[in-house]
Parts: C-alpha cells; sequence; structure tokens
C-alpha cells in the first residue's frame, strides 16, 4: 500500500515534539497528532479508522468498531451492506476460534490509510496480498506514545482476544469505498499485516499469558461486582432513579375537568410535580457526603487514626484528647460553613418553588387575595392562582404579558398578532432575539375561549420522553376525528423563558419540575470543589506520614541497640523494659504534629481573611451599586492559577444593548455617532510624565535633588513640568468619537451621518440623494416593530423582535425616517425632508406582505405600496445570501472574490509578522525577565541597574502585540472631505453601479473585521401583475397545513430575484467596557479563553472579532456536520498548528457538530487535542449541558490545568458549577448564576484584577503559609528527634509539656498567618501591566515539591545549627550552673520561636509594614511572658525543673543568653547568606521586578498601564501613586528653591551685587528662573513682588 512503502517522516519524532505547543501545554496532544499525520499524509479517510490504526486489533480479526462521524448519514447502503458481512466473517471466526482469511495477526491488527484527501490513489488486492512488514523503530508500536487516546480501546479489545490463538495468517485485503459528500472521490480503507508471523506467534503466546492472569485475577478479585455495588450504592445515596423509556411517547390529554394526576407510564407513578430543588444536600445525606469530603482530606484522616491511637491507654505520653477534641472542632466548623451555604440555595429554591401561576381549572378554589379576587368564573371553569410546585403535568396555565413560564408548555392559544407569540429565551441559550412562537395550525381557531378549551376532552398530545437537546422536538396532537398535526419547536415554551410584545398566551404542561428542558441541562449533583494545591498537599501528608513511621521506627530500634548496651547494665533501670510496640507508638505519637492540625485550622483563618480582603473597591460597579461578592473561601488560591477561562457571550462579554453604527450606500461610508456626541467627557486618567528617550539613549532626566542649589531645584523643576501631562483638564477627543474595539488603532476615516443628511437635505435630486434616501426608507419599513406612542415623539418606543431591528429602525428615526404608527397593514413614517427643525411630513405605506426571517432563509423581505402607488419589494439578509440575488450578481461575486484575494494577502502579510514575533520572542525568552536581563549591567553583585528604555519598549511590545496601526480601506480611494461642514461626495461615483458593488463589499468586509454584525438591503419595484400572481402563490403557502416553511421559502425565493443593491448596515453589539483589554490581558497571562454561547455562529463570530478572541489574522477552523469533512478538517487543523504555521488557531463550532463528536470517544479526544493546540474556542448554539460537558472534558483532560466558567444566566449554571471557579455576573439576564456561583462581579472587565492581582496574591499568600507551616514543624520537632540521642532514644521530651502543646497556638500562629494575609512580592500596578507574571501560579512554581524540598533542607540545618549551638556552648559548658533539660528546652524552644517569627516575618514577607513588626514582637513577648508566669506559678515537678527557672537559674546566666543569640544569628546569617546567592546567581522573574520596581520611573510606566484598573481605588482610597508622590516631591522642592532664593537675594544685595552674580571672580550672566503662581516661568523677581504673589502686600 502507499501508505506503508515507506515511513511517514515524522513517525521517528518521540510524541512529546509534536505534542507540546509554544505556550507549554502538556504533551497530551501527541495522540492526536501523530493520528493527523496518519490521516493527511497520504490518505483521506475518517479519524475513527485511523484511530483504530493506532490500537491492537483482537487476534480473531476483529476490527476495531469505527465510531460515529459526520459523514456516516451519507455512507451507502453498499457500503454498510459489507461491513455488517465483514462483521459476520468475524463473529464466526471467533466462534469456531479460527480466524476468517481478511483477518490480521494476532493481536497487530493495523487499518491502513490508503487514499488522499485530493489525490486518490486505489491499491489493488493483489498488490497487498502477500506483504508482509517488518517491524521497524519508526512504527507506532516502538513509540512511546501515551495511553490517553488508546487506553480504553486497548482494553476493550484485549477481552475480545481468544485465549488459545497461537498461529496467524495473512491478511487478506478488504476494501469499503465511501462516498463523501459533494462527489468526491472514493475512500478506500484496507487492512495490511504489519508484523511477520514468527513475532506474531511470539507475542500471541505473551498475549495469552496475560490473558490467563487477567481471568484469573478477576476471578480471585470480583472488581465488576465491586464497581457495580459501588455503582448501586451511589445511586441509593443520591437518590438516582433510572427511568426506562416509554413504548410511544408521553401522552396527555386536554381535560380541562381533570381531578387526579396523570400516570407515568415508564414508572407507573404520578408524574412528577414542579418542586425543584438545586441544593446539594438534605437531612439524611449531609452528614454521609460532608464527613467523606473531610476526611477525603488524608491530613484530616490522618489525624484521626492519631487520635484514636492517643485514646488507648498507655500509649500516649502527650495526653488522651488532645487531638481528637480540636479535629473533631474543626471538621465540625467545615460542616457547619458547608451547610450554611447549601441552606442559601435551598431557600433561593423555595422563593422559585413558591411562584404564582394561574391554572384552568374547576376544583381548584380561588385564592383570597387582592391579586386573585377577581378572577372570571365561566362555566365550571375558571382561572385559579397556584404556585409553581404543585404544577401537574396536563394542567393548562395562563401566562400574561412578562410572565415567566413556569414549566415546559405546548402553546394552544395566544392573543398576539396574527396568533403570534414573543418569548425570550435569554435564560436558556442566551439569544436577546425574541422567538416567535405559534399554536398548531389544527388548534387554530378552536382555542379562542375557556369554553373551547374544556370541550377539547378528546384532544391528545403526544410528546417525547423528556431529554436535554434544547433546539429540537418531536411531538404530535390527535385530534378528535383522528387527524394528526405535528408538534416541533415552533409550538413548545420551556421553563425559563419569559412572553414579551404578547398580551396573553396559554398553553398546557407537558414536562414539570426536573424533567424540564433547562432542569436536565443543569448539574444535579454539583461536585464539592477544593484546590488544586490540596492534591499537592495531600502528596507531602503521605510523604510526612512515611517520615514520622521510618523516624519512629528509627528511633525504637536505636532504643533497642541502647537497652542492649546499656539499660541492662544501669541498676537504677531494673524492671523498666518497654514493649517495642509499645515505644514505637509512643514516637509515632510525639512526631505526629510534624503534620499539624493547624495546617488546616490556620488555613481556614487565613482564607476567610483573604476573602475579606477581596472587597475590592475597584471591583465595584459604580452604575449599579453593585459590589464584589464572594461565596466561598475554600478555592481563594485558585483564581491565581487559571488556565483555562469559559465564557458566556450575551450578558457576559456584551450588554445586550445593539447600535447602529456605520452605513454603507452610493459607495460610500458613513460613522452613525449621534448617540455618542452627547455622551459625557471621556474620563481622565492618572496618567504620568511622558516618556521621552534622548539620543543618547539614557531615558528620562532624573528627579531634581533635594541638595541642589536653588538655581538648579528651580530649572530641573520647572523643566519637568514641561512634561507633565495636564490631568487637571480632560485631554482632547478626536474628531471621530468611536474607536473599534476589535481594532482600536484603526483610523477612521467616515465622516458622520448628520452630514449626509444635511447634504441630502441640499442637494436631494442627486443621484446619491436618491440611494440614500430610499436606503433610509428600507431601514424604515422593512421591519415587524410596533411603535408605542406616548404624548410626545420623544416618548415613542417599539416593541421589536430583534435588538437588530431596533437599533435600524432607532436609527433611522434619529436620521428623520421616523416609524410612527402601525395599524394593520399600513406604516405610517414621519419624515423631515427639510431638516429637523421644520414642520414633518407624514407618509402611509401599506405592508402588503412579510416574509419572515429564519436561520435557514438569513434574510427577510417586505412588500410595500408606497403613497405613489408603486410596488416594491425590500430585503435585508447576509451579504452572502442578498449577493446572489442582486441584479448583477455575477458582477458582485466576482468583486467579492478580488476582495477576498486582497483581504488574505493582507491577513497571510499580517500572520506571518505574528509568526515572526513569537518565534523571536520565543528564542530570546526562556522565562518572563529573559528579555531584561541581559539588558542589565550589574554594578554590584545583586543590584542590577536596568534600562529604562528597554523596559519601556519591552511593556510596549506586549501591549501592541508587536503590531502598528493600519489605516482603513472603507474610504481608500475616494477620500472624503468637508466644505463648510458639507462632506463632498464624488457623484460619478454614485452613478456607477460597479464600483458601487466593489465598494459596498469592501465596506463589509472592513465593518466585519471592526466586529461589527453587518446586514445588506436590495429591492424591486414590481408591477401589478408581478405581484398579483405572486400572492396567490404566497397565499397557499401561509394557508397550507403541509409543509407550511418550506412552501414559504419557495414562495421567497419567486419574489427575491433580480434585487438592486440598496446598501450596507453595521451594527455594533455593544461590549461591555474594557472587554477587549481585559482579554488581551488574559492570553498575556497564557489563558486561553473558550466563548460558549446558544447564539447563532454568525453572531459568535462577530462578538468574537469585537472583543478580539479572534485577530484578524487569525486562522478560523469552522467544524460544520451539515458541510462534512469534520474529520479531516480536525485532522488539518492538528498538523497545521503543530508545524508552526499558525499564527494564531479559532476553532469554531456549533452545538450539533459537537454532539455528534462526543457520541465516538476516539473523535472526541481527537477533538479534544485540537481543541486544547488552539489559542480560542467559539462554541455556538450550545446547550447548557454541552457548556458543562466541554469544562468537565478539559477539566480532566488537562493535567494541573484549573478551569474557570463565567456566565450571568441560568444556562450557564451548569459549566459554572463543573469548573473550578464558578463567577457569576449580577447582569440583565438575572442573578441566577451569581447565586449559584464561588464568586459574583459585575462587570467581566473585573476579571482582570481578580485573578492576575488578587488570585495571584492568594495563590502566593497560601502557598508560603503552607510551606512556612511545614518548615516551621520540621525545625522545631527535628530539634526533638536530636535530642533523642542524648536520652537514650526513651521518647523523653526536650520541651516541657505544656509549652509543647502551645507551640502551634500562641507562639508561632500570627505569622503564618499574617504571612497568609498580608503578603504582597508585587504590587498591584504590576501585575497587572505584566500579565505574564501570573504564570507562576499555573505553573506551580510557588509551592511544589522541589520548593517544599528545599524549605525542609532549610529547616534541618537551621534545626542542627540551633540544637548544636546549644549543646556545644551551653550543654556541655563547665563552671555554669541551670544545664538541665528545662533549661537546655528552653534555650532551643526560644531561639525556634525568635527564628519563626523573624524569618517569616522580616525576611521572606516582602512588602513589610509595621504588622511585620508587631507580629515578631507579640509572638516572642508572649513565648517570655509564658516562661516569667511558669517560673512563677509552676507546681514541683520531679521530671522538669521548670520553677524559678528563667527568673532565679538560667536566666541569670549570661551564658544561656549568649548561646541563645549566637544560635539565631548563626541561622539568619545562613539564610541572608543563601538568599544573596540565589539572588545573584539564580534571579527568578519575581526578584527582577522586584528590583524593577524599586525605581520610581518604571514604577510610574507600570502604574499607566494599569491606570484603567486602579483609578477607582487611587480616586477614593488615601494611598498615593508614584505620580503624586513625584508631584508632592517637586511641589517640596519647589518651595525650598523658592525660599532659598529669598534668603539669599537679600545677602546679594548687601553685598552690592547687582543682577550680575559673580563667584570666584567670575561673572556669571545667566538669568535666574522663578516659578510663580500660575506656574509659569519668568526671569527674576524682586522680594517685594515675591512677597506679594506669596503672603499678600507689606502694610507699612
Amino acid at each position: 500500500m502507499a501508505g506503508h512503502d515507506e515511513p511517514s517522516k515524522n513517525d521517528g519524532m518521540p510524541s512529546g515534539e509534536h505534542g507540546q505547543n509554544t505556550d507549554g501545554e502538556p504533551a497530551v496532544q501527541s495522540d492526536g497528532v501523530h493520528t493527523a499525520e496518519r490521516i493527511l499524509s497520504d490518505d483521506n479517510v475518517p479519524i475513527v479508522q485511523a484511530v483504530a490504526a493506532e490500537v491492537p486489533s483482537s487476534s480473531t480479526g476483529d476490527v476495531v468498531t469505527a465510531l460515529p462521524s459526520a459523514e456516516t448519514e451519507t455512507r451507502s447502503t453498499a457500503t454498510a451492506a459489507k461491513k455488517r458481512k465483514s462483521d459476520e466473517i468475524s463473529r464466526d471466526a471467533e466462534r469456531t476460534n479460527r480466524p476468517p482469511s481478511s483477518s490480521s495477526p494476532s493481536g497487530d491488527t493495523r487499518t491502513a490509510v490508503t487514499t488522499a484527501a485530493n489525490d486518490v490513489t486505489a491499491s489493488s488486492p493483489a498488490k497487498s496480498h502477500n506483504r508482509t512488514e517488518r517491524p521497524t523503530p519508526q512504527t507506532s508500536r516502538s513509540r512511546t506514545r501515551g495511553m490517553s487516546l488508546r487506553s480504553s480501546l486497548f482494553a476493550r479489545n484485549l477481552n475480545r482476544r481468544s485465549l488459545h490463538e497461537e498461529r496467524s495468517t495473512k491478511s487478506q485485503p478488504v476494501e469499503q469505498h465511501i462516498t463523501e459528500k459533494d462527489n468526491e472521490a472514493p475512500v478506500a480503507i484496507s487492512q495490511i499485516s504489519p508484523l511477520s508471523t514468527k513475532l506474531s506467534r511470539s507475542r500471541s503466546r505473551k498475549d495469552s499469558k496475560g490473558v490467563q492472569l487477567l481471568r484469573v485475577a478477576k476471578k480471585r478479585i470480583p472488581l465488576t461486582r465491586i464497581k457495580q455495588a459501588y455503582g448501586r450504592l451511589r445511586k441509593f445515596v443520591l437518590r438516582i432513579e433510572e427511568v426506562p423509556p416509554s413504548k410511544d411517547g408521553r401522552h396527555i390529554a386536554v381535560d380541562a375537568s381533570r381531578n387526579e394526576a396523570l400516570i407515568d407510564d415508564r414508572t407507573r407513578k404520578p408524574f412528577i410535580d414542579n418542586f425543584i430543588k438545586s441544593s446539594k444536600y438534605n437531612a439524611w445525606n449531609f452528614l454521609p457526603r460532608q464527613l467523606f469530603a473531610q476526611f477525603s482530606k488524608l491530613a484530616n484522616f490522618y489525624f484521626l487514626f492519631v487520635s484514636i491511637l492517643q485514646m488507648i491507654p498507655g500509649l500516649s505520653t502527650t495526653g488522651t484528647y488532645t487531638t481528637i477534641v480540636p479535629l473533631m472542632f474543626f471538621v465540625s466548623l467545615s460542616m457547619a460553613k458547608e451547610g450554611y451555604e447549601d441552606l442559601r440555595r435551598y431557600r433561593l429554591d423555595k422563593v422559585e418553588n413558591n411562584g404564582e401561576a394561574k391554572v384552568l381549572s374547576p376544583y381548584r378554589s380561588i385564592a383570597t387575595s387582592e391579586k386573585t379576587a377577581a378572577t372570571s368564573d365561566l362555566g365550571s371553569a375558571r382561572w385559579a392562582t397556584v404556585k409553581w410546585q404543585s404544577l401537574r403535568v396536563g394542567d393548562i396555565v395562563k401566562l400574561d404579558r412578562n410572565d415567566p413560564a413556569p414549566a415546559d408548555l405546548v402553546l394552544l392559544a395566544s392573543k398576539g398578532i396574527n396568533n403570534f407569540a414573543y418569548i425570550e429565551t435569554m435564560a436558556l441559550d442566551g439569544e436577546t432575539n425574541l422567538k416567535t412562537k405559534a399554536p398548531s395550525p389544527a388548534l387554530s381557531g378552536i382555542c379562542n375561549s375557556l369554553e373551547d378549551i374544556v370541550a377539547l376532552r378528546n384532544t391528545k398530545v403526544v410528546v417525547e420522553d423528556p431529554n436535554l437537546d434544547l433546539y429540537s422536538f418531536e411531538g404530535k396532537i390527535s385530534m378528535q376525528g383522528g387527524d394528526y398535526a405535528p408538534l416541533t419547536n415552533n409550538e413548545i415554551i420551556y421553563r425559563g423563558s419569559i412572553l414579551r410584545n404578547t398580551p396573553e398566551i396559554i398553553g398546557m404542561v407537558i414536562y414539570s419540575g426536573e424533567e424540564c428542558k433547562i432542569r436536565m441541562n443543569a448539574n444535579k449533583n454539583p461536585r464539592i470543589k477544593a484546590p488544586s494545591l490540596q492534591a499537592i498537599v495531600n502528596k507531602i501528608v503521605v510523604m510526612m506520614v512515611v517520615y514520622v513511621v521510618v523516624l519512629s521506627l528509627f528511633c525504637t530500634i536505636a532504643y533497642q541497640v541502647w537497652r542492649r548496651n546499656t539499660e541492662n547494665n544501669a541498676w537504677y533501670l531494673t524492671d523498666a523494659r518497654v514493649p517495642f510496640g509499645n515505644v514505637l507508638t509512643s514516637f509515632i505519637i510525639m512526631l505526629n504534629t510534624l503534620i499539624p492540625l493547624s495546617l488546616y485550622v490556620s488555613l481556614e483563618i487565613v482564607k476567610v481573611a483573604q476573602m475579606w480582603l477581596l472587597n475590592d473597591i475597584d471591583m465595584y460597579d459604580e452604575a449599579s451599586n453593585t459590589p464584589f461578592e464572594a461565596r466561598t473561601s475554600t478555592i481563594n488560591e485558585e483564581l491565581g492559577q487559571v488556565s483555562y477561562i469559559f465564557s458566556d457571550k450575551t450578558g457576559t462579554l456584551t450588554e445586550n444593548v445593539m447600535k447602529f453604527r456605520k452605513l454603507s450606500v452610493g459607495g460610500t461610508a458613513w460613522l452613525h455617532d449621534v448617540d455618542l456626541k452627547g455622551g459625557p467627557a471621556v474620563e481622565a486618567l492618572l496618567r504620568h510624565k511622558k516618556r521621552k528617550v534622548k539620543e543618547n539613549g539614557k531615558g528620562p532626566t532624573p528627579r531634581p535633588s533635594r541638595k541642589s542649589g536653588a538655581r538648579t531645584s528651580i530649572r530641573s523643576s520647572a523643566a519637568n513640568s514641561q512634561l507633565d501631562v495636564n490631568t487637571d483638564n480632560p485631554p482632547r477627543r478626536s474628531t471621530v468619537s468611536w474607536r473599534s474595539a476589535a481594532l482600536p488603532d484603526l483610523d477612521q476615516q467616515e465622516l458622520s451621518t448628520r452630514l449626509m443628511i444635511r447634504y441630502i437635505q441640499r442637494h436631494p435630486h442627486t443621484a446619491f440623494a436618491k440611494k440614500a434616501t430610499m436606503m433610509l426608507l428600507s431601514m424604515a419599513i422593512c421591519h415587524t416593530c410596533l411603535p408605542e406612542r406616548g404624548e410626545t415623539d420623544e416618548d415613542l418606543s417599539y416593541q421589536a423582535a430583534s435588538p437588530d431591528e431596533l437599533a435600524l429602525v432607532g436609527a433611522a428615526r434619529e436620521l428623520g425616517y421616523m416609524a410612527f404608527d402601525r395599524q394593520s397593514s399600513m406604516l405610517t413614517l414621519k419624515t423631515y425632508p427639510k431638516g429637523l427643525d421644520a414642520e414633518p411630513v407624514l407618509e402611509t405605506y401599506e405592508v402588503l406582505d412579510v416574509i419572515e426571517f429564519s436561520s435557514k432563509r438569513k434574510r427577510m423581505s417586505v412588500l410595500v405600496r408606497f403613497p405613489d402607488g408603486r410596488t416594491c419589494v425590500i430585503c435585508k439578509g447576509a451579504d452572502s445570501v442578498i449577493m446572489e440575488r442582486l441584479r448583477l450578481a455575477t458582477l458582485a461575486k466576482q468583486k467579492v472574490a478580488d476582495t477576498e484575494e486582497r483581504v488574505n494577502e493582507r491577513r497571510s502579510f499580517e500572520a506571518q509578522e505574528a509568526l515572526s514575533r513569537q518565534s523571536s520572542a520565543i528564542d530570546r525568552q526562556e522565562d518572563l525577565g529573559g528579555y531584561l536581563r541581559p539588558k542589565m549591567s550589574r554594578a554590584s553583585v545583586g543590584r542590577p541597574s536596568i534600562s529604562r528604555q528597554s523596559v519601556d519598549q519591552w511593556l510596549t511590545e506586549r501591549e501592541n502585540d508587536g503590531s502598528s496601526p493600519r489605516k482603513s480601506t472603507a474610504n481608500s480611494q475616494h477620500t472624503q472631505s468637508r466644505v463648510d461642514d458639507e462632506p463632498v461626495v464624488d457623484e460619478a461615483l454614485a452613478a456607477n453601479e460597479p464600483a458601487i458593488i466593489e465598494r459596498c463589499f469592501q465596506h463589509v468586509n472592513d465593518f466585519a473585521t471592526e466586529g461589527l454584525r453587518t446586514l445588506l438591503y436590495g429591492y424591486r419595484f414590481l408591477d401589478e401583475e408581478e405581484y398579483r400572481s405572486w400572492k396567490k402563490v404566497f397565499l397557499d403557502a401561509t394557508t397550507s397545513l403541509v409543509d407550511r416553511e418550506k412552501l414559504i421559502e419557495a414562495a421567497g425565493e419567486l419574489i427575491e430575484q433580480r434585487l438592486e443593491l440598496g446598501g450596507a448596515t453595521a451594527i455594533e453589539d455593544k461590549l461591555q467596557k474594557g472587554v477587549p483589554e481585559t482579554i488581551d490581558r488574559l492570553r498575556r497571562a497564557n489563558i486561553k479563553m473558550w466563548m460558549l454561547t446558544g447564539d447563532k455562529r454568525e453572531t459568535a463570530i462577530n462578538i468574537g472579532h469585537s472583543c478580539r478572541l479572534i485577530k484578524d489574522y487569525s486562522t478560523v477552523t469552522v467544524l460544520d456536520h451539515e458541510v462534512g469533512g469534520v474529520e479531516q478538517s480536525i485532522a488539518a487543523a492538528i498538523l497545521h498548528i503543530n508545524q508552526g504555521s499558525v499564527a494564531h488557531a479559532v476553532i469554531v463550532i456549533d452545538g450539533r457538530t459537537l454532539g455528534l463528536i462526543q457520541a465516538g470517544e476516539a473523535l472526541h479526544t481527537l477533538f479534544l487535542d485540537l481543541a486544547i493546540l488552539a489559542d480560542s474556542v467559539v462554541c455556538c448554539r450550545a446547550s447548557p449541558s454541552q457548556k458543562a460537558a466541554l469544562v468537565h472534558s478539559i477539566r480532566r483532560r488537562v493535567n494541573r490545568s484549573v478551569t474557570l466558567a463565567i456566565g450571568d444566566g441560568a444556562n450557564d449554571i451548569a459549566m459554572i458549577q463543573e469548573a473550578h471557579v464558578g463567577i457569576g455576573l449580577t447582569g440583565k439576564e438575572g442573578l441566577q448564576a451569581a447565586r449559584v456561583s464561588d464568586y459574583s462581579i459585575a462587570q467581566f472587565r473585573f476579571l482582570n484584577k481578580l485573578l492576575l492581582v488578587h488570585g495571584r496574591w492568594n495563590y502566593i499568600r497560601t502557598a508560603k503559609y503552607t510551606v512556612g507551616t511545614f518548615w516551621k514543624e520540621m525545625l522545631f520537632y527535628t530539634t526533638q528527634a536530636l535530642y533523642q540521642r542524648w536520652n537514650g532514644y526513651t521518647g523523653s521530651s526536650l520541651y516541657e509539656e505544656w509549652s509543647l502543646s502551645m507551640f502551634n497556638t500562641l507562639f508561632t500562629s500570627l505569622p503564618v498567618i499574617f504571612l497568609g494575609v498580608f503578603e504582597k512580592d508585587l504590587s498591584a500596578s504590576t501585575l497587572l501591566a505584566v500579565p505574564e507574571l501570573y504564570t507562576r501560579g499555573q505553573r506551580a512554581a510557588a509551592f511544589n515539591f522541589r520548593v517544599y524540598f528545599s524549605w525542609m533542607f532549610m529547616a534541618a540545618s537551621e534545626a542542627m545549627m540551633v540544637y548544636f549551638v546549644m549543646w556545644s556552648l551551653f550543654g556541655k559548658a563547665i563552671f555554669t550552673a541551670g544545664q538541665d533539660r528545662f533549661a537546655m528546652g528552653a534555650m532551643t524552644y526560644s531561639a525556634c520561636v525568635i527564628l519563626i517569627n523573624i524569618k517569616l516575618q522580616l525576611l521572606e514577607q516582602h512588602n513589610r509594614s509595621v504588622m511585620a513588626l508587631i507580629c515578631v514582637l507579640v509572638e516572642c513577648g508572649v513565648w517570655f511572658v509564658w516562661n516569667l508566669v511558669f517560673s512563677v506559678t509552676y507546681a514541683e515537678n520531679q521530671e522538669m525543673n521548670v520553677k524559678g527557672g528563667i527568673l532565679y537559674r538560667f536566666g541569670q546566666n549570661p551564658l544561656w543568653w549568649l548561646a541563645l543569640i549566637l544560635s539565631v544569628a548563626s541561622c539568619i546569617t545562613f539564610e541572608i547568606g543563601v538568599r544573596a546567592f540565589k539572588r545573584a546567581f539564580f534571579p527568578t522573574d519575581v526578584e527582577t521586578f522586584q528590583e524593577l520596581e524599586k525605581d520610581i520611573n518604571v514604577r510610574r510606566r507600570f502604574e499607566e498601564s494599569a491606570a484603567s484598573e486602579l483609578q477607582a481605588g487611587w480616586s477614593h482610597g488615601t494611598k498615593k501613586s508614584s505620580l503624586e508622590l513625584q508631584r508632592d516631591a517637586d511641589a517640596q522642592a519647589k518651595r525650598e528653591g523658592e525660599v532659598q532664593d529669598l534668603l539669599a537675594r537679600p545677602r546679594d544685595m548687601e553685598e552690592g551685587l547687582g543682577p550680575h552674580k559673580k563667584s570666584g571672580g567670575v561673572e556669571t550672566t545667566e538669568e535666574q528662573l522663578v516659578v510663580v503662581g500660575d506656574g509659569s516661568i519668568r526671569p527674576n523677581a524682586d522680594v517685594d513682588e515675591m512677597l506679594t504673589r506669596r503672603f499678600g502686600s507689606i502694610k507699612t
């Protein structure tokens, strides 16, 4: 075969070379890369077949089952028959224990790829009939390829292998020809034998032995039964009931007189009620689930074990209940916190369950409240108000305008126009467009009154079983006469939807409670979130347990040796022998606090304090009066380790506000800035001095020194003041007041639409004016909005099904074409042909027909009769759809192709530039400081001198992504200009149709690049005969009961032809403030952003461009099952990304395609490989369950990844609960997401400071707290272990027992707590200006095994220093007093307490404040006060001579104090020396930027970059920025200079010197500069003038 004659060029590479991307992603993608190589190197076959080629097949010749692909539906019947025949042959061979003739050798069947994507070469069967390949080093079997994809398939095939299979036969080729879509060449799939018979036999024997061992193990260890038992137990605890599917769906009779609940055929029980539950626990599962969660922490389990040992009499030397009591208190506290959080969720559920709904019922009593007192009573039926939780399947419900749907309903009747009901589904799919729903045509006209509904007793509704799919529905209505009518999504209203623009509807409940679609998409059993740092802590705890056991065992064995050599010969130790087990247990109990219980107790205190500190004014939204709110403190450090963000679109990235922004008409583009001109002035941010680089490259002039003379100070201050940005006045506004969010540096050349209107009014008969007028009329007429008139025109509002329509109608109104009134089919426009100040003109247009917009048509049309009697069809829609229906469609396609060719060339050039920048960045930057450190000149070790220019250049490159701004091509060929505030329009261009088409489509491309939503308008005037003939076809289509939608679409195709191009519009889906900048910063922080939305694909892509998720040069891969080639697209994208030919990769996929991919394990795994490699992923039309599934897949697939999900609606709850960190936005979709989230914010931009600053701080704090706690325990208890050498390993303690028990509580708790609460290794401005520093948390660089062992080495070294200095200087000293055990223990204890406080607060903490000094003084003072109290109050003790120790014995011994000071000093010197050596020769990025922060100019540059995120704190806080400090210093220097000048001038006058001063006999003529009160600089001033300006006139 062609695919195996020679190995692939990449086969010999290790798996890591293709699995590692430039961002340092784990090599999880290697399977996908090699699979993609096999697919695209020679042949083009479905991915699942190539994946099967990587997996050993069974010895019986079974072919690995191909998982479903996107082309499965298009495969021919002959192909399926061949596959079934092959399967039958394989099964027959398996039964006879003999492989079929087409099977391959034992255990090594490979599927060969033999057909290329474009050049298909089918090999003949005879060519490969007798071929046997030898295994080579390049074959996939010899490579270490990872088990992420193949492990499950291999295990499945391994179970199918025959136990006695030893001989193999040669493989016969079996070809399957698969006919692809669009008449593509057939794909041939063949099986070949890759290995020799001899090798196959040997491997078969080995495999047989392995299978035998596996089967024996299964018999001895019933794993299957254990798993089944665990599954049953889990379902019992969580109350999960498996419900079998029904036979033919759910049958519900439309019966308003029903008195009994309907029975569910699946369970033989009544249908479930409408009660919902989102809380995790109930009264009987709270305790077991929480106990399991708490003791899943290995430290808690360890302490439980130790406490049990401690309570056994005779084993413990440290008390009986000293461990179990604090452990139970801590566990109870944690459980109480979880219970309280769940109680809040229960209360929110209660509010929703107690909502009110109106139900048609003859037997329910009407509520007596005033709201429901006035109810209609028609016969025996009436509307009764009941609670939502009391609704049942079959209930008939009435919804008024703006009412939410209490359950899933089938629409029976609507009082809207044409029986339409407008439904808002924002909480379900995030779409802002209103959905149009209508009752089934079978019910039209028979549900107009309550009597009609009561009479529908013989009508049944048959619907499918409850499922997750929000975008498809199957059902039918069975009428009384036996007729049937289909039910689709157009007649179903789901729970969570809201009725809009419709007075009233009536529906029947078909799904209730937890069977509603929105509830089935919710996460029913959310996991208990735990920080990833806990996993490392658990491993360290296991290591420490092993260490404690080993150390205890060593001491016990050493005791046995000492007993044999010493104890047996000591007369005073007669009958003192202790059994081996008791000694071992006592050592374990004594050393168990090497794993301190305070690690978790104090950690809770630290995290609660961190949670309070998260209340930052910079994350407060003043517009909505919404502060940041933290609902949990468990995962604070996770905020500093996020690597993936999954975001909703509507309400999260956008404001749900559409603004008409640009217009292209007559070949000219215009900017609509009416809503911008009247806006507030641009906020003046706290900017700092401009960075002017001198020619010598030395950077800005340094700040003047106060020690310099008066003249130098004044001149320097004056020079600096010239560089200041005037922050007292707002910056001057640009001539163009709007900037594109996608391309903020793009030069906007369009003029305002108000100037266009002025031109039309002054030149109404020109070609351009006629085209512009027709375009504005099209905007004002082609819509379905309903005007709602008020007292004045300003009070006029519109009810629209789409915010896009609302924006278009609003823009037409602002431009003088107001849709004033709509009565039936008559639309009245109020126009201002002579200007807005003149009298308006009312014109009435008759809307004859409306062809509605649909996702399939992608356009809408209206047929309208003008006041002059002409009939016109106006069509608007997507540019690709309207282009095909233009009169000059051929020319338009050619112009579009030319435009796209130019755009592709530009994008290719930009992509190459981006690749070049990325390559150079990788080459020169091993770590963050790698680019800056070569520019550091070390004047002394550890004190680098950094070039200010290099820092500014480095930061500017990253802020601008290394790209330069480009000009818009909107009007590049014909530059617009103005003469006397009137635009100069090229009338020749307006009369040139080919030029207009070319310019219009160029504008559309530019608008889309800027992230705007574009629409194209076309129109055509009809003669009366053509309209009448078409009207008959359209009327038949609208009244048809069969295939109505298809007939309407066909009728629309007839009339929407040969259109004239009207123009193009661009609508801005307004982003929230700061969204693009936030995404840029997050990208620089190595955080990958995914957008998961229920909106349509075009809208999602536009928003992706707007928020810079998709760059202009991005390679966008669209996966669409309808187009086909999903497998090949995935494979090609993987190869291109790994080859380094893609600058920025974005994957776009819809929910339907994602569902097909998720159905197959192999294809799903390969898709995840691609998604991980890509820079961004956009998933549109995704259901809530699909969002949660994507989050779950990445969370499980990418090792050490921390996922964050953010959203604002009920459709985001599932993914918020599934992610490691869930953030809810208090947006326009409500508070559902915020209520169940871990943290809630008001704006997406607040993620900047939440993650990059507070998240990183919390991670660093928690990491330092954890490692500091382990360090102090190791330091302290190592001295205890060292002391055993001098007491015969008898377990005697060096320390007094009460002091020992208070070590972690009174004397060393504050240092670690303060370190975990107040530590800030870098300032907020630095972290925001340099987001790359965030990767420290992603790499777990602050706390890992390397960091842990380095700290433990320091602890062990310092413990030996403390102990042996004590023993050498004091313990073995002669001619001194007070050398008892208590004195030596007190010295060691004191040294440890002092060292712990000094290191953790003064050495380790970077931002030292007065709190650090207070902590050291308090803790050390408490320890010595404790000794003083013991010295006075301690009772007489035979074991330790405590009483009077520090007062009367060793406290009066200078040698004791000298040894204490030397032991502490030696440890501190050792610490400082190690730190200095590390900083000098192995500096980290953090240490590099800590040095940069010390320079006020660099710090000012960082603050300037972060000004937008820190402005609120600067405006409201008391802490001054570096600029304010600089200003204060400059002002002080000015005042000092003025005073010095005043003091100097009288003395000069006394000496008789004039204006020309002499210095050393040299006359100087330099003129003095004096700063006056207004800040200006002027030469000289006499004393009277100066004093008058400063202090007023002097009265004589």
